[in-house]
């Protein structure tokens, strides 16, 4: 499966979110979406990145975009990590990771010399007419929420 490319516009998906609900990319044509893929919830790295999401989830807002985070984790592990951490977004579930391989990332990882399929950190950004815009791959966690809003913001 090829890698979406800027430019493209993104196929619509449609995943089970904390919410409840099935949330499909074609509900939010019109605004700005942020997508942050990561590997699991309630790790450091994961928890830091959401909680950064959270804190400046009002300025996406202010700025007509919304948020999405995806993780191959099951529903009630999203729905516990939302309500510890009081995310304002919702956290879909991809378990068969086909939303993940459309943008590319499900790698194969290291870890400690053992190599698994994982999800490899990595925020994108959809404009309100589905095109990616800008791809965020490989993504550290200290300040990339906040260039994240920034590159939104233009």
């Amino acid at each position: 499966m090829s890698t979406l490319e800027i430019g493209q516009v993104v196929p619509d998906f449609t995943l089970p979110a904390s919410t409840g609900d099935e949330i499909s990319l074609r509900d939010y044509r019109g605004k700005k979406i942020i997508i942050y893929f990561y590997p699991k919830d309630a790790t450091p790295a994961c928890t830091q990145e959401a909680c950064d999401f959270r804190d400046l989830y009002g300025s996406f807002g202010e700025h007509n975009a919304v948020v999405l985070g995806i993780s191959p984790d099951p529903l009630k592990s999203h729905e516990k990590f939302t309500t510890k951490h009081t995310l304002p977004f919702p956290l879909l579930s991809d378990p068969d990771h086909k939303v993940s391989e459309l943008f590319g990332v499900w790698k194969l990882k290291k870890l400690y010399g053992r190599e698994y399929m994982g999800i490899e950190r990595s925020t994108f950004l959809i404009d309100e007419q589905g095109n990616l815009v800008q791809a965020w791959r490989k993504v550290r966690v200290k300040g990339h929420v906040e260039d994240v809003l920034k590159v939104s913001m233009e």
